[in-house]
């Protein structure tokens, strides 16, 4: 990253930015395959992007809220009392934007009991006398006060909005203010409606801005009471002290219990290896390429692996190479149970304990279609036993009869990691493995919902210790990446029992910190891993597809779809390749002559995204034909073509992948397909739904919906009469507190 010859600090005021880069996209949020909205983390990230490039700051950091109570609500209670829950989308995406800026290599700084806005004040002070040229970067009005000779507002592109640099000069003449301090004096009038600063009544933005460009500020205001008249010399009067606590809750504070540390806000280099992880993870495929470059792929990145329930980081690591322990330096006793013998002393070991920590090894991720390689299992510490299974289906499920009872038994804990894989794959053998169970995934899901849960990064963190990575055993993944059933039997006893070891271990750790919190414990035992095979169920259940249908529906749309083009081809006076944006931008921007607003892409092309179009659309037809078609198209490729070619020839059907460890606010999400996100906005999205039907005459499909549940909840808690009557007669709730109001 280029640096500039004198010193630049950017400050971003995280969720400011990231509430604006959410509501951005309210209306058409980014939604990936896996049914997360990506919104406010893509739009995070793109400003990010721009900012660097385009400013090229010698020095950055990302300033986040404490979580802690701050001195505004000791000294108001009210203060953001008014203020909406975040949104559960935003909640899931801080931590993912926090793991983006630390791949960035950009300091995320936090000060307990206190607010970004005064932390990046009293850098931004601090930085000014060390010779900076400060700039916060922020959308909200407050920061106005703190502008100076060398320290700038800077308010990012938005929407049709270029960014804007405010400075001195520009501060007093939006403000009508001598020096921006009055800033403060001017919000103490007004109050603010999303703080819930109150202010005083009757008096707004334009009268605050005159009466303190008269009078100087607030106490200038007061020590003129006689000069004001009628209603408003009687609320300044009033409301004196509220104006008073109004000033004090607007001031930003410039001195927080924070340093500069010089060294550790340089801009740098970015870990390009953790963006494209992460950014494989998101979908990002645009964004990624923007950042990476046009070799990033997607799809050659970071998958799941659900051999493990972990990821698959693309990377070869031999753990001896990582440091601390590893299977090469750890005494273990893994043993192979590999005749009858050997099994039937296994299976009576099994049937005595009152726990067991077992795997599978399987031949692909697909649990609804693959074989099963073998077992593992281990009932103490750094032991363990691995079950081969024959390539030969019949021999292998007579070797698994021989463990029904092991998997049906009501008294054994099961234990493993994403155990839910390990479940299904001994369903479509005709096994039922049964409660009781503990998963370790979902231990560590409830236990720290914001971090990753994969076996890799557990083993490292609570056990100091790096498990063998599945690709020493079957290569990279890849075209030219192998199976389980490649590997030497030595090689897979060792890896598959490490597994069984690991999750014994990391179940003692876990356990104990679930018991600390009782409801937390609870809700594990009681919700998390019941729902274990109920999803599991569905998941095998799967869901009927109408193959006719969508073969019919594919060719209306392949016929729409063509003659959009033909409009949009006519529109234009030429045909030309619709997918390539250069082409399009040449014909809408240069021969049609559509006025072109906003900046080039990078690559120095007119911008032909979707936000764009939209914007032409009203004034432009061609625009409204090309949207049209995208949407066409999109619907045929993402759900029509796609569909059929998921169902399972063992049973013709789709079986989703539910997860249950995604989302930290405990939301379910699906994948392969995402069934959460059938299309529902247009006719002709809707219309793939008609694709889902019931299995035979005998069976409906059932839409269930919780109407209203958020004020059922609220007539619970409150006990309000007239509500919980309203619910228990199924009367409207709307309607009856109309009907009372009147």
């Amino acid at each position: 990253m280029n640096k500039t010859s004198h010193k630049k600090l950017f400050l971003l005021d995280a969720m400011a930015l990231i509430y604006r880069a959410y509501f951005a996209m309210s209306r058409n949020p980014l939604i990936n395959s896996k049914g997360m909205n990506v919104s406010a983390i893509s739009g995070f990230t793109s400003t990010l992007k721009e900012l660097l490039d385009n400013e090229q700051p010698t020095h950055i950091a990302v300033v986040f809220d404490s979580m802690e109570p701050t001195a505004r609500e000791e000294t108001y209670s009210e203060y953001k009392a008014n203020r909406q829950e975040m949104p559960e989308d935003i909640s899931e995406s801080i931590p993912v934007i926090k793991q983006i800026v630390t791949a960035f290599h950009i300091p995320i700084l936090e000060e307990s009991g206190y607010e970004a806005d005064d932390v990046i004040g009293t850098l931004a002070k601090k930085a000014e006398q060390d010779g900076y040229e400060v700039y916060m970067v922020t959308p909200d009005k407050d920061f106005a006060q703190l502008v100076s000779d060398n320290i700038y507002m800077y308010k990012p592109a938005y929407m049709k909005n270029p960014r804007k640099i405010l400075g001195l000069d520009e501060i007093k003449k939006e403000w009508n203010v001598q020096n921006p301090e009055q800033v403060i004096d001017i919000l103490g009038m007004w109050g603010d409606a999303v703080d819930n600063i109150p202010g005083i009544p009757g008096i707004g933005e334009k009268t605050a801005k005159k009466l303190v460009g008269e009078y100087g500020s607030l106490e200038g205001v007061l020590e003129h009471l006689d000069q004001l008249k009628g209603k408003q010399q009687e609320n300044v009067r009033n409301y004196a002290d509220q104006a008073r606590l109004s000033k004090q809750l607007a001031t930003i504070m410039d001195d927080a219990p924070v340093e500069i540390d010089e060294e550790e806000l340089v801009c740098s280099e970015p870990d390009r290896d953790k963006l494209a992880e992460l950014f494989a993870e998101l979908e990002f495929r645009s964004l990624g390429k923007r950042i990476l470059g046009e070799e990033f792929n997607v799809n050659r990145q970071t998958q799941m692996n659900l051999f493990e329930g972990e990821e698959d980081d693309q990377t070869v690591v031999k753990p001896e190479d990582a440091g601390g322990k590893h299977i090469h330096n750890t005494e273990h006793d893994y043993r192979l149970v590999d005749t009858q013998e050997k099994r039937q002393e296994l299976i009576e070991e099994l049937l005595k304990a009152g726990e067991v920590f077992f795997d599978t090894e399987t031949t692909s991720v697909d649990a609804s279609n693959c074989f099963l390689v073998g077992l593992s299992v281990s009932m103490k510490p750094h032991t363990g036993y691995y079950v081969p299974l024959p390539d030969n289906e019949e021999q292998a499920r007579a070797i698994l009869e021989e463990f029904r009872p092991f998997f049906e038994s009501e008294t054994i804990r099961k234990i493993g990691q994403n155990i839910k894989f390990d479940i299904l794959v001994l369903r479509w053998q005709g096994f039922v493995v049964k409660e009781p169970l503990f998963d370790t995934l979902i231990a560590h899901y409830l236990l720290e919902p914001e971090m990753r849960h994969n076996m890799t990064i557990l083993a490292e963190s609570y056990l100091g210790y790096t498990p063998e990575p599945i690709e020493n055993l079957i290569g990279k993944k890849g075209k030219n990446q192998g199976n389980m059933r490649d590997v030497p039997i030595d090689k897979i006893k060792e890896y598959a029992i490490e597994d069984a070891d690991i999750t014994l271990q990391l179940k003692q750790k876990f356990a104990p910190l679930l018991q600390e919190d009782e409801k937390m414990d609870e809700l594990f035992r009681n919700v998390e891993m019941p729902l274990i095979h109920v999803l599991a169920d569905m998941e095998y259940k799967g869901v009927n597809i109408d193959k006719e249908f969508l073969s019919s529906y594919a060719r209306e749309l392949d016929q729409a779809i063509q003659a959009l083009q033909k409009e949009v081809y006519e529109l234009a006076g030429e045909s030309f390749n619709l997918e390539s944006p250069k082409q399009l931008g040449a014909i809408l921007f240069e021969k049609l002559a559509i006025p072109y607003k906003g900046r080039k892409t990078k690559t120095g092309q007119y911008s032909t995204s979707e936000e764009k179009l939209a914007d032409l659309a009203g004034d432009y037809k061609i625009a409204e034909k090309i949207l049209d078609y995208r949407e066409l198209h999109k619907l045929k490729s993402t759900y029509v073509d796609a569909l059929p070619k998921l169902i399972n020839p063992k049973d013709n059907r789709i079986h989703t992948t539910l997860n249950q460890a995604v989302a930290a606010t405990g939301r379910l999400s699906s994948n392969n397909p995402n069934l959460q996100n059938i299309p529902i906005r247009t006719e002709k999205g809707r219309k793939i739904r008609k694709a889902f039907i019931p299995q035979d005459e005998q069976h409906t499909l059932l839409a269930a919906d919780y109407s209203q549940i958020e004020l059922r909840l609220v007539a619970e808690i409150s006990e309000d009469g007239a509500m919980l009557e309203a619910f228990r007669n199924d009367i409207d709730i709307h309607a009856a507190t109309a009907k009372r109001a009147k």
